[in-house]
């Protein structure tokens, strides 16, 4: 089986030779090639090599151009800077007052120069992989994005004191996200990753109002373009999960503090359910027995329809025998 074709039967919950690999790769990809992070970021031919150079050494079953929070961002015409090999930052929030959201023009991601250059990154993996390897799009969620624009501290407090206004925020943000994934998905993406990390420091009746209808939002065009959907919100969400599934996603992420066992369970035939060793005491610390060990627990934890990968992205300086003890045991639980 190739990539593609293993993942799509292990999604209906047929058969497969190994379960597939699905680890988000960032940091470690770009240092991996020997590129520099500022690299990685902004040109994406840097970031499409690095994604193709772990397919075989690393048996990855997905290319993918996740990369960092900033891209809708930076074309909304936020200050972000990017140091030459480290990560790069906000120094200051878009939005400090409610007449700043009037100024805002959502951005084109067909002009927008860091959503644009996705672009580019996805049309470029599709050519290279053709359907022998998934290609993953992804897009900041809607609160996810308002959070950045915000600032992070400033957009908790508006939760509770200026819901309305965080409303109007969260209109503008969706419709950024739906068109930049419909665009991804046009020029190739086979699957839309959200992330939507800031959810899970938010009770399931903010999660209700403020993440769910805007996750339905963008996976439903998703759908309609035919693609899958993938949700990602590291951290612990278990007291999200039941509203994490009326997202119409396909794929949910699992991070290390959930119980895997309970999700897959909970998911049933709806989606499937990602995850979840931990990126850091297991992949990065942890010895190669306990990679091992802990792939095949996640593995038998999450079902015949289960995808496996580290809870969140890939530490960078992660051993390589680590990557490649997950890999074996993934060929030693085939079914």
């Amino acid at each position: 089986m190739n990539s593609k074709e293993r993942f799509l039967a292990r999604l209906r919950g047929q058969p497969v030779d190994r379960p597939p690999n699905l680890d988000i790769f960032m940091t470690f990809a770009a240092h991996y090639i020997g590129q520099p992070l500022s690299s990685y970021y902004l040109d994406y031919r840097v970031l499409s090599e690095a994604n193709l150079a772990l397919l075989d050494p690393f048996q990855v079953d997905v290319v993918q151009v996740i990369s960092d929070p900033y891209r809708e961002t930076a074309d909304f015409g936020a200050e972000i800077l990017f140091p030459r090999d480290d990560l790069p930052y906000c120094p200051r929030p878009l939005i400090s007052e409610p007449r700043d959201l009037l100024k805002l023009d959502p951005p084109d991601p067909y002009n927008g120069r860091r959503m644009s250059d996705r672009l580019l990154a996805v049309r470029y993996l599709k050519e290279q992989v053709g359907d022998e390897t998934p290609v993953m799009g992804w897009v900041e969620g809607a609160l996810a994005e308002a959070a950045v624009l915000r600032g992070v501290g400033n957009f908790l407090l508006d939760l509770s004191e200026r819901p309305e206004w965080v409303d109007d925020i969260l209109e503008m943000t969706a419709q950024v996200s739906i068109k930049f994934a419909k665009l991804q998905v046009a020029v190739g993406a086979d699957i839309i990753g959200l992330g939507d990390a800031i959810a899970s420091q938010i009770s399931p009746k903010m999660y209700r109002r403020f993440a769910l209808p805007y996750e339905q939002q963008v996976f439903n065009a998703v759908h309609e373009m035919g693609a899958l959907a993938r949700l990602h919100i590291c951290g612990n969400t278990i007291h999200l999960l039941p509203d994490m599934l009326e997202s119409g996603a396909d794929i949910i992420d699992q991070d290390w503090m959930v119980d895997l066992n309970h999700a897959a369970q909970l998911f049933g035939e709806r989606a499937s359910p990602c995850g979840n060793m931990d990126p850091v005491s297991i992949m990065l610390q942890g010895t190669t027995k306990q990679v091992f060990s802990d792939t095949q627990r996640a593995i038998q934890q999450s079902g015949t329809r289960g995808l496996n990968a580290a809870g969140c992205e890939i530490p960078d300086s992660t051993p390589e025998e680590n990557l490649r003890a997950q890999s074996e045991a993934l060929k030693s639980y085939a079914g």
